[in-house]
């Protein structure tokens, strides 16, 4: 059992959903008819930390879609939801004809926040994350902006997403220690080629290193892993599990600081991703997916 873990104030599963694919896909197949149902599969299955951003939308005018679905979705759920950490992005800009751009302005983050309260029906953000660097502005007043949000109590915990090493340390010199929440950034057997180091950087630091596309995004990397790795399919094999777990239980091991969010767009998904959570892998598979990875 692999206990919870933190996200600034909260005390979250060590596994969240990525709810992207319930609004939006790149591999051209339809979203869900009902992403309710993942949502609540994942809670059922004892999840607690759900990621979210404004983009995460099918068209460019329907921005907030992902929000207002996981809005919905918490507010019809059968049972307790008081611990659900809900987590949301902005900072990236979708303008007609999906035109897509960067704003980390003070006036824009704080507009994108106060329609994200709406989205979810809730009075404050858990935890807003600056989606991407916006390369017009410093990156420091990004940050500044997303500190007075926290200050004026329309955030609770602030956090930063595709960040540098060298962004990692100007947001803690902006927020001081303590300030940052997570790094939310992607990770996975296929891509860590500087991840490694952000992850590395936020265990040192006491941050919370989120690991969004966990199993390599939606290029169907997750239907390769066991081909890819052989050290993930022998695990997998000899342990009767899937692929995925055998993924997901290495990123755990990775730190107590780490928390993959596999993105699930059906049920089953986000239900056999939660099993990684009791999941017993041997050390010695564990040691054999690091040396092969690394």
């Amino acid at each position: 059992m692999v206990r919870e873990r933190k996200i600034g104030q909260f005390t979250v599963s060590p596994i969240g959903l990525g709810a992207m694919v319930l609004s939006m896909r790149s591999d051209g197949r339809p979203i869900p008819e009902n992403p309710a149902a993942t949502i609540h599969a994942a809670l059922d299955a004892g999840i607690t930390l759900i990621d979210t951003a404004d983009i995460y939308a099918p068209t460019w005018d329907t921005m907030g879609h992902n929000e207002r679905i996981i809005g919905e979705a918490l507010r019809t759920y059968d049972g307790d939801t008081s611990d659900v950490v809900v987590c949301t992005k902005a900072g990236i800009t979708r303008l007609e004809g999906e035109r897509w751009g960067r704003n980390g302005t003070r006036e824009y983050l704080r507009e994108r926040a106060l329609l994200a309260v709406e989205a979810l029906g809730v009075e404050q953000l858990d935890v807003f994350y600056l989606h991407r660097p916006d390369w017009s502005i410093l990156y420091g007043q990004s940050i500044q902006a997303l500190a007075e949000l926290r200050t004026e109590g329309l955030v609770k915990e602030v956090g930063i997403s595709n960040a540098s090493a060298e962004e990692i340390r100007i947001a803690l010199d902006v927020l001081g220690d303590g300030g940052l929440a997570a790094v939310q950034n992607e990770f996975s057997p296929w891509f860590h080629h500087t991840s490694r180091l952000e992850m590395e950087l936020c265990a040192a630091l006491g941050i919370t290193f989120v690991a969004y596309a966990p199993f390599g995004g939606l290029s169907g990397s997750a239907r390769s892993l066991d081909r890819r790795f052989p050290a993930i399919r022998r695990a997998a094999g000899e342990l009767g599990i899937s692929p995925q777990r055998v993924t997901l239980a290495w990123e755990l091991s990775l730190g107590d600081h780490v928390i993959p969010i596999p993105g699930a767009s059906r049920p089953e998904s986000i239900t056999d991703s939660a099993k990684a959570l009791t999941d017993d892998i041997p050390q010695a598979m564990l040691d054999a997916i690091t040396e092969e990875v690394f």
